[in-house]
């Protein structure tokens, strides 16, 4: 039974820094990609950063570039969001999520995610 766990969320000041977890389990790891995925009130849930875990294939949102990094570390069936210079704007719940690559078509496209976290609150004040 495939799952995802998210952690890290908290509140933060503007310029400042977090990194976020996402622990997985009941599946195979290294055959999926990883988005992250962040949903503010009363907007769309938009893609953040995704990853292939086998493969260089990565995507960042235009919003994030140079700011946000994905990584894994795949032993320990682990993919972090390192969060920099965060802005108000970044106050969002975020999500992870677990798609297979034999369904993820586009790295962002969150219909192509299979498996979801529960999402962690980041609150980023001004």
């Amino acid at each position: 039974e495939a799952q995802l766990a998210e952690s890290g969320g908290d509140v933060v000041q503007a310029g400042g820094s977090l990194r976020l977890s996402c622990v997985a389990s009941g599946f195979g790891f290294d055959d999926y990609a990883i988005g992250w995925f962040r949903q503010a009130p009363g907007k769309e849930r938009e893609a953040v950063a995704c990853m292939a875990l086998n493969d260089d294939d990565e995507y960042y949102a235009d919003s994030v570039k140079g700011r946000f990094t994905i990584y894994s570390d795949n032993a320990k069936m682990t993919v972090y969001l390192q969060m920099n210079s965060l802005k108000p704007e970044d106050t969002a719940v975020y999500y992870c999520a677990a798609g297979s690559m034999g369904e993820v078509v586009i790295l962002d496209d969150p219909k192509d995610y299979e498996h979801w976290g529960q999402g962690t609150q980041v609150t980023v004040t001004s």
